[in-house]
């Protein structure tokens, strides 16, 4: 699992707000926060950027409300 939910939601974002910074459809950050789809690593890049926060804590270090 990855933490884009929490720290979307920590940002005030809709899956649709940040879809348009990253250039994807809505549909590609819900499957990516469920886990069904792997992103490239320049889409994980743009993700962390728009969230401002480091590629580690987005994809590998699990957050407390990783489960929300």
């Amino acid at each position: 699992m990855n933490n884009i939910k929490h720290y979307r939601k920590e940002m005030n974002f809709s899956q649709q707000e940040l879809a348009n910074k990253v250039e994807v459809t809505r549909q590609t950050i819900s499957l990516i926060e469920l886990g069904k789809y792997n992103p490239t690593i320049k889409l994980c890049i743009s993700i962390a950027k728009a969230l401002q926060v480091d590629l580690n804590k987005l994809f590998w270090e699990m957050s407390d409300n990783s489960e929300e």
